[in-house]
């Protein structure tokens, strides 16, 4: 039984290997469902970088304009022959621009041919769909953590983000075709169907304001929290984006929902909310309030109010400073060790600890003591504002 088997899969492989070599046959993706397409067009774009081959699709009426052959490249279809698409040289001539935006793009080599397409349709948009990277790769990666699934109002707004996230290209977006001219040239026509694409980012914009919308919704103790302002801080970066995809609608001759805000409306929001978080400065063994007084300033640089009393936020310092002996060395030698904790006294948790230890000397113990305390000033004073600016920027929301 087992050899039969396998003498039937031979000749069947034999059969195949006779079938491609006997000439063309006409591609049979043309009757995909828009469903089908459109999954298939973002698994496609997804697939891009790592070399994968977007499907041909032929519009209709014009799958057997031209001859095809099998490519080699994963199963797919590539029209080859003298009979040159009217698409190469009018992509309009195809794909109606009351119906379609869509690009043509050409190289020697296949893959190269459908990326310049896809680059040349991106182009018609123009910087206006570009959001800034470090806003992108924040949404991304809170959508890639699971941090939006907690302020969505169900599954389904939820997979619409996701999906959109995961796309590093305009979404909707597809190849339709490739020919080859035989000789040396491949030709891609890269797609947008314009009805299909106003309903796709429609509903992402909708997703996004629907995130909004539950970030900002807090009382005012709520608010008036890092917590508070890490929510409008994402609320921002999720408007920014809802931005770009309001720009494609519009460049499509669409109307995006209602609602749309710039970022930066929820950025001064959020920079308001520091000036009524007022964080507590305790310092352990300081020397005239010099440590304390210059972590207050990094505190104001970025809008906070230092002191207080019973603060929630406490920036928690400690200084130990201790001779150090090294023998046969006439200075005499000091070394500080300095911790500091950002605090939450409210479940007592450390948001960023920061510390270092540095060493100074002098012919007197005063004086090196002294000299460390001026080394310390200057490295808070040069570090403390950015690692906190940095760790405030990248506080995402927690999940409700």
């Amino acid at each position: 039984m087992e050899l039969n088997m396998k003498i039937c899969f031979s000749l069947l492989f034999s059969l195949m290997l006779m079938f491609s070599a006997c000439g063309s046959s006409p591609s049979t993706n043309s009757g995909a469902s828009p469903e089908e397409a459109q999954a298939l067009a973002q698994a496609a774009l997804n697939r891009m970088d790592g070399g994968g081959q977007p499907v041909s699709q032929p519009p209709a009426g014009q799958a057997g304009a031209a001859q095809s052959a099998p490519s080699t490249q994963q199963g797919t279809v590539v029209n080859t022959g003298r009979n040159k698409p009217a698409w190469v040289d009018s992509v309009d001539s195809a794909y109606n621009r009351t119906q379609y935006v869509a690009a043509v793009g050409f190289a020697a080599d296949r893959t190269m041919a459908e990326r310049s397409a896809l680059a040349n349709l991106t182009a018609i948009f123009g910087q206006s769909i570009r959001a800034d990277q470090t806003i992108t790769n924040t949404y991304q990666e809170a959508v890639r953590n699971g941090v939006t699934a907690g302020w969505t109002d169900n599954i389904a707004m939820q997979n619409t983000i996701t999906v959109s996230a995961s796309m590093d290209t305009l979404i909707g977006a597809e190849i339709r075709e490739v020919w080859f001219d035989s000789r040396s040239t491949y030709y891609a026509a890269a797609v947008m169907e314009k009805a299909k694409t106003a309903q796709l980012y429609n509903e992402m914009i909708t997703a996004n304001l629907n995130i909004i919308k539950n970030l900002i919704n807090m009382n005012p103790a709520e608010k008036n929290s890092l917590e508070g302002f890490s929510r409008y801080q994402f609320a921002a970066a999720v408007a920014d984006i809802n931005i770009t995809y309001g720009n494609v609608l519009q460049t499509i001759g669409a109307a995006p929902p209602a609602g749309l805000k710039k970022g930066d409306e929820y950025r001064l929001e959020a920079q308001n909310i520091t000036k009524e978080i007022p964080i507590g400065v305790a310092v352990t063994n300081d020397k005239s309030g010099r440590i304390q007084g210059v972590f207050a300033k990094s505190l104001s640089d970025l809008g906070f109010r230092s002191g207080g009393n019973n603060s929630r936020y406490v920036l928690k310092v400690d200084i130990t400073v201790s001779p150090v002996n090294l023998p046969n060395n006439p200075n005499v030698f000091a070394r500080m060790e300095l911790s500091a904790d950002l605090t939450d006294t409210r479940n007592g948790s450390v948001l960023l600890p920061y510390n270092f230890s540095n060493r100074e000397g002098h012919s007197t113990l005063a004086e090196a003591e002294n000299r460390l305390f001026i080394a310390a000033e200057r490295k808070i004073s040069g570090e403390y504002t950015k690692k906190l600016s940095d760790y405030l920027s990248q506080l995402l929301p927690k999940r409700q």
